[in-house]
């Protein structure tokens, strides 16, 4: 898909969640637009998940299981993961606001409802990819797409 029409497709559902659950719009849109490829990545085309949200042992929906890649020691691998499954695209965005509200991991973020980038920061802080550049890839997406 191509950038332009992701955003349009995603941003009435990010700026929902942000009113509703103070999840800045501009970082569900990178995020989701970093973690799904655009909406093309694999886990996204088979199971609308946008965000790489995997399924730990708290999840009770569907799943689906997947390589992915991790950053481990500082070394790139690929590992087996279960990711949650979802029926559209609404419910992954809802799933993922809900995500960060219930996870005390992210409550530093959670302080920053209209500033997508500290946002940002505090998620990767927090270490929700294992990627060491994933807050300057969020906001490289933020930037080169004006969100």
């Amino acid at each position: 898909m191509k950038p332009d029409d992701f955003i349009a497709t995603i941003r009435p559902g990010a700026d929902e969640c942000e009113a509703e659950y103070g999840i800045p719009a501009a970082f569900t849109i990178a995020q989701g637009a970093l973690e799904s490829e655009w909406g093309g990545s694999e886990s996204c085309i088979q199971a609308n998940n946008l965000f790489g949200v995997k399924a730990d042992h708290f999840w009770k929906g569907p799943t689906i299981s997947m390589q992915t890649e991790e950053v481990i020691r500082g070394k790139k691998v690929i590992v087996p993961a279960k990711w949650r499954k979802y029926d559209s695209w609404a419910e992954s965005l809802l799933d993922h606001a809900k995500f960060f509200k219930v996870n005390p991991r992210y409550a530093a973020a959670l302080v920053y409802p209209h500033d997508a980038k500290k946002f940002a920061f505090e998620i990767a802080k927090a270490g929700y990819a294992t990627d060491p550049d994933y807050y300057k890839k969020l906001v490289s997406v933020m930037r080169s797409h004006k969100l």
